[in-house]
């Protein structure tokens, strides 16, 4: 598996067991900055939960010590809008679980390895994606 194919998912699982789909391109979000909330062949990125920026999200996460908003050229961050589609740290969304502002999750962009700390209950309770 070349470092490409890694960062895009290859081989790695949703929460729903299927093939991980990609979360976003624009902006173009996860760890390896392929779109895709991979983990890499070694598990190592933990930026797993697709999720919706709302803008009470941005303003708890903001809040929060974890600004998403305001833009970062020399890291190569955009800053998120509503509306945008973005790979958080499982931890972060636990987070925000916690404090009652979780965002939208989109399952099938979620990667499998979320569900060692987070529950199936709750990410489908927050789904955008499913019926």
């Amino acid at each position: 598996m070349n470092a490409r194919n890694f960062g895009e998912g290859a081989g790695e699982r949703n929460v729903l067991g299927e093939p991980l789909e990609p979360c976003s391109t624009s902006p173009l979000t996860g760890f390896f900055r392929s779109g895709y909330c991979a983990a890499g062949p070694d598990g190592v990125a933990r930026h797993l939960v697709c999720i919706e920026a709302s803008e009470a999200f941005l303003a708890y996460s903001k809040g929060a010590g974890n600004d998403l908003s305001t833009p970062r050229p020399e890291w190569g961050f955009p800053g998120l809008k509503a509306g945008d589609r973005w790979c958080l740290l499982a931890e972060r969304w636990a987070q925000a679980l916690e404090a009652g502002q979780a965002p939208r999750v989109f399952m099938h962009s979620t990667n499998e390895a979320v569900l060692d700390g987070l529950s199936l209950a709750d990410l489908k309770a927050h789904a955008r994606d499913l019926n």
